[in-house]
């Protein structure tokens, strides 16, 4: 087989350009800490590193939700806990009046005076927002949830918020189910008061709904007409919706659990997502720089080599 100067030549030429290649590209790691710098390096590799980045970035939408929802729910939380405050003033108000020998008619005056200030601080509570949010009122979150005798303006819904891939969480209470020991009863309007009704021919007992602004105007006429039944009555209402705000701080307190747990599930999950990019992306320096300095000392030999191959001479030229 007759090997030509020219055959020589771009022998030299192919084995040089494919050193400086494997040197252009280990320079690139080095610089950029990557050996995956463009998705031709490795396909596969770059789909699977673009679908954990696309994970990621869903994640922290779903933590940045959850942490709204959160605050959100911590601040129903505190309001209702300022509710029950009101609830166990009022309960030892309706205490120390329920009978002739601890009141009087002087005193009962003074207490509905004190009463009149529950009643208010209570639609304050409840007229509370989260920015410009009223947090009681459902959907309805321009509108205050109730208003000055105490009656309730939102509507039931639930703003439903996702804290992680197909999960949604209720991120608010709507009003009528913390203002009333009934609610369903509260939105149907139905009457809570004996007689029963009939339903299909059958005895439908309605259980007596128990609303916290009527109870504290009830025991404020109670106070100022000297009506000891009705504040016993009172009373005993009032002890129903301070249990019925317990349970709903209860609610609450399931669902920012829920919350949490589900925020540390995410952040292990992007730990680990993290952990898969960095394996499949990031470069081994100890092992590019090997690489490197073997490929230089490869690409000085090609160069050394090549002067005692290309050495023409006229006898060359006349082949």
């Amino acid at each position: 087989m007759r090997v030509t100067e020219n055959s020589n030549y771009e022998l030299v030429k192919e084995n040089v350009r494919k050193s400086r290649e494997k040197m252009e590209t280990l320079q690139t790691q080095a610089s950029t800490l990557k050996k995956l710098n463009h998705p031709s390096e490795d396909p596969v590799g770059a789909l699977k590193v673009l679908k954990f980045r696309t994970e990621k970035v869903n994640n922290e939408q779903f933590q940045s939700n959850a942490k709204n929802a959160e605050f959100l729910l911590n601040s129903t939380d505190h309001a209702i806990s300022e509710l029950a405050d009101v609830v166990v003033r009022a309960k030892e108000l309706a205490l120390s009046q329920a009978s002739d020998a601890s009141s009087n008619d002087h005193t009962r005056w003074g207490v509905a005076e004190e009463v009149t200030q529950l009643i208010l601080q209570a639609m304050s509570i409840a007229n509370q927002r989260v920015g410009d949010r009223y947090i009681f009122s459902g959907f309805k979150t321009t509108t205050p949830a109730v208003d000055s005798q105490g009656q309730y303006l939102g509507d039931a819904g639930q703003q439903m918020v996702e804290i992680a891939g197909g999960v949604f969480v209720a991120a608010n209470i709507p009003g009528v189910e913390v203002f009333n020991t009934h609610p369903k009863q509260a939105q149907a309007t139905l009457v809570t008061y004996p007689p029963n009704s009939m339903v299909n021919g059958q005895v439908e007992v309605n259980e007596q709904n128990v609303n916290l602004f009527d109870e504290l105007q009830n025991f404020r006429i109670s106070l100022m007409t000297g009506d000891l039944g009705g504040i016993r009555d009172s009373l005993e209402h009032l002890d129903q919706m301070h249990g019925k705000l317990m349970m709903v701080r209860a609610r609450l307190g399931s669902r920012i659990q829920g919350m949490d747990s589900t925020q540390r599930s995410l952040e292990k999950h992007n730990l680990t997502q993290a952990a898969l990019i960095s394996s499949i992306e990031d470069a081994d320096m100890a092992q590019v720089v090997s690489d490197l300095n073997q490929e230089e000392n490869i690409f000085k030999s090609a160069l050394a080599s090549s002067k005692r191959l290309l050495q023409p001479t006229l006898l060359d030229f006349l082949k």
